[in-house]
């Protein structure tokens, strides 16, 4: 069976980044509805190129656009930015919650949700879906203390400037587990 095709790194941060930026400058030049709007077009239109570029999606863009839509949409239906601001934190509760409950089951389920990028072990699956999944109701806590205590406009830069950076720095600090408990790949046989 052929591997997926996977997207470029570069381009998939891009993706993964891109509507955030867009939300961040479209809220500080035409406010916070006007840039839930541009948002939701931003992940549809990343979530579009991704998979003609691939002819697959991975799950957490798909939970996470779909999250934005039904949120983003009450925002401008409403007109009430508190729902936008209680998305980030349904998502990553969600995520943790999912990584916690398939820990409980026994069943690691990161690898699905880095879609397979990595190669470990069982026990190195177990403790990086552990450390990710405490992440995430970490981020789900700050969410919930920054939009509460301060302006829209620092929340929407606390998303770009805080949350973003504090990802890649704990999913760096995960390298040494990721190498600890990395698989060599079985499969030597050559490619096409």
């Amino acid at each position: 069976m052929p591997a997926k095709k996977q997207l470029n790194p570069a381009l998939k941060l891009v993706f993964d980044i891109g509507p955030l930026v867009l939300f961040f400058v479209a809220n500080a030049r035409i406010g916070i509805f006007a840039a839930t709007a541009v948002f939701m077009a931003a992940v549809l239109i990343a979530l579009a190129v991704s998979y003609a570029m691939t002819r697959h999606i991975a799950v957490m863009p798909v939970v996470t656009a779909i999250i934005v839509l039904i949120f983003g949409g009450l925002t401008l239906v409403l007109h009430d930015a508190t729902f936008i601001k209680l998305k980030p934190t349904i998502i990553y509760v969600l995520f943790g919650g999912a990584l916690l409950g398939g820990l409980a089951f026994n069943k690691p389920l990161l690898g699905i949700v880095f879609d397979s990028v990595f190669n470990l072990t069982e026990e190195g699956w177990r403790k990086l879906t552990w450390r990710w999944a405490i992440f995430f109701l970490v981020l789900a806590a700050l969410n919930e203390i920054v939009w509460r205590t301060q302006t829209t406009d620092f929340w929407v830069s606390f998303k770009l400037f805080g949350v973003v950076p504090l990802t890649f720095i704990f999913g760096a600090l995960q390298y040494p587990l990721i190498v600890k408990y990395s698989v060599e790949k079985k499969d030597a046989s050559p490619s096409s």
